[in-house]
């Protein structure tokens, strides 16, 4: 029960699709992260064919969001993407991501992705602002099964040269920073990491992608 509360501080991000939509296609599957410890199902449609719109539900909620896709350039197998989106979570929060994707030339292909992320958290459990910088790595097999890893830091919080000492501790004025972190506990009162947590920056999720399906046009009404 402790793990399930620790990870439900995280924030969150949208899931986005190994490939550029077509007008009125859809695609639909589920998430598994570190970010949300339960799925989130999520469902995207292309609105033209270089953009589409994604929705997601957490269970019970948080993990839900919204988000826009948009392709701003393609060569060969190569795109760049730009994906705006908020997500719903006790740390709830704006990102934009600047993707870069290198998709294989057998049908369907392997996917590689790497991505520039900034993320706001308006207001976390503690009730203060993060604003988080950040980069993210990850591979789609086929479009079918896709693997992640990121990680988004937050450098009013703590050094970044620290953020793998397990001892590190915001409220220790003894350390050659002083007070300078006392501000930005990392821990709520509830135990949840909190808006300034190195877990609310870290990414690791797994997403299972499922049949999508394009929309049948109508055919032609009958000459008269």
């Amino acid at each position: 029960m402790a793990l399930t509360l620790s990870l439900l501080g995280c924030a969150s991000h949208p899931t986005i699709g190994d490939r550029t939509l077509e007008k009125g296609e859809s695609l639909h599957g589920y998430t598994l992260s570190f970010e949300n410890f339960f799925p989130v199902f999520f469902y995207r449609y292309g609105i033209s064919g270089i953009s589409d719109v994604g929705f997601r539900v957490g269970v019970p909620i948080y993990g839900s969001g919204i988000d826009y896709s948009r392709v701003l350039f393609t060569r060969d197998n190569k795109r760049d993407v730009v994906n705006v989106g908020w997500s719903l979570t006790p740390n709830s929060n704006f990102d934009f991501t600047y993707y870069k994707f290198s998709h294989g030339k057998k049908q369907p292909s392997n996917s590689v992705y790497w991505g520039l992320r900034g993320m706001y958290i308006p207001k976390g459990v503690n009730g203060n602002q993060s604003v988080r910088l950040g980069a993210l790595f990850g591979v789609y097999r086929k479009g079918r099964i896709g693997y992640e890893v990121g990680y988004f830091h937050d450098v009013s919080s703590m050094p970044i040269s620290q953020i793998f000492n397990t001892s590190f501790d915001p409220a220790d004025t003894t350390q050659q920073w002083g007070d300078r972190f006392v501000d930005f506990p990392h821990v709520s009162k509830s135990g949840l990491p909190s808006e300034h947590s190195r877990l609310t920056g870290l990414s690791l999720r797994l997403t299972i992608s499922l049949s999508g399906k394009k929309e049948e046009e109508a055919p032609p009404s009958p000459t008269e």
